[in-house]
């Protein structure tokens, strides 16, 4: 078949031999929606997993090394019986079927494959419907947001790090688990000093926090939105205006934590109260702090691992949801990056070594 450029290495170098599956459905009717148009689900499935799929009525052989083949099993089988169900498939929902068959394996991969058939939901968006796990992360993501009082989300843009955050929010507030969102960002482009730009407080803050709005006009419709803003159930502000509060019965989500100082988060993280709900989110890659100050949410990973009630979670860049695009250019940066440090460290050791004393009895007569 033809289909989009590769986006994964070929798996066939390392797997078992090829193996040939037959798989059979009993309802012609979801085929079209099954396969796509011009087959390009099927399409998908084949560049990503580098197996090949034939269909011939109700049958689609799935030919290719024996795990990529078990992998297109389970996620056929996954896009099928959503289909059964009368939900939709999409290009997202064949990207984030194959992710979860692919992630993890066992009890943990069939979980997240059952729970994508059966449309199983975090909230349901005004605009994109229910909202489900895209990727095994994730689904391990979602599940921190219900269990744990504080959760960290962390890893590159595209990933649905606040996205999923904002999702549990409203899903918490909704239900009355909590009594209000309070969603908050460093303005760190201002230097959280708003006081010189023109016109009114919202004006002010409203372009560093545009995003978060975007989110909640996802999930909500613009009406509800302007009402709980208006009635304090939702608040959108700058990380400087939760200095001295204490934010009980409420979700409170800090996104772009990685352009808070040490000080900052020590502030916000200690505003919990009674009830409350915590999640952080960020990208330790990609600060806007001045040269040589240290982030805050570098230092809260250092400090706060391991204590009881945390919760991390770690994406990586094929966590990414966005275009696929994306997650191609987040590792062609990690790649030089990662490059760039490594030739940092050499060159300190280098210096450091040419700092050394001489032992006694060395070097000066």
């Amino acid at each position: 078949m033809n289909g989009l450029p590769d986006q994964r290495p070929d798996p066939r170098s390392d797997q078992r031999p090829d193996q040939r599956i037959d798989l059979n459905f009993d309802d012609n009717r979801l085929l079209p929606m099954l396969y796509g148009e011009h087959d390009r689900h099927l399409a998908r499935i084949e560049n990503q997993l580098g197996v090949s799929l034939i269909s011939r009525g109700n049958t689609l052989t799935i030919a290719g090394p024996a795990e990529s083949s078990e992998a297109a099993r389970s996620a056929i089988d996954a896009l099928y019986e959503r289909l059964k169900r009368g939900m939709t498939v999409g290009t997202g929902e064949v990207d984030a079927a194959v992710r979860m068959a692919t992630g993890v394996g066992g009890a943990v991969r069939d979980q997240n494959l059952a729970t994508l058939s059966r449309g199983e939901v975090a909230v349901r968006t005004r605009r994109k419907g229910a909202i489900t796990p895209r990727s095994p992360m994730q689904a391990a993501y979602l599940q921190a947001l219900a269990e744990s009082e504080m959760v960290f989300g962390l890893g590159p843009a595209g990933t649905g790090k606040t996205y999923l955050a904002v999702a549990q929010a409203v899903a918490l507030l909704t239900t009355g688990q909590v009594d209000r969102i309070i969603l908050s960002r460093p303005a760190v482009e201002a230097g959280e000093r708003l006081g010189f730009l023109p016109g009114d407080l919202k004006e002010k803050v409203d372009p560093y926090l545009r995003p978060l709005y975007d989110a909640l006009h996802d999930m909500l419709p613009a009406e509800q939105v302007k009402k709980r803003l208006e009635s304090g159930e939702i608040e959108i502000a700058p990380l400087a205006f939760m200095r001295g509060r204490t934010l009980a019965n409420a979700f409170v989500i800090l996104d772009e934590a990685q352009n808070t100082t040490p000080m900052q988060m020590k502030m916000f993280l200690t505003r919990l109260g009674e009830g409350g709900r915590m999640a952080v989110t960020g990208d330790i890659s990609q600060t806007d702090l001045p040269a040589g100050a240290k982030s805050g949410l570098r230092e809260a990973l250092d400090i706060l691992e391991g204590v009881e009630g945390i919760r991390f979670v770690h994406f990586t860049a094929a966590d990414v949801v966005r275009h696929p695009l994306v997650a191609r250019i987040i590792r062609a940066y990690d790649r030089v990056e990662g490059a760039r440090a490594e030739d940092d460290r050499a060159r300190a050791a280098r210096a450091d070594g040419r700092r050394k004393p001489a032992p006694d009895g060395e070097g000066t007569p």
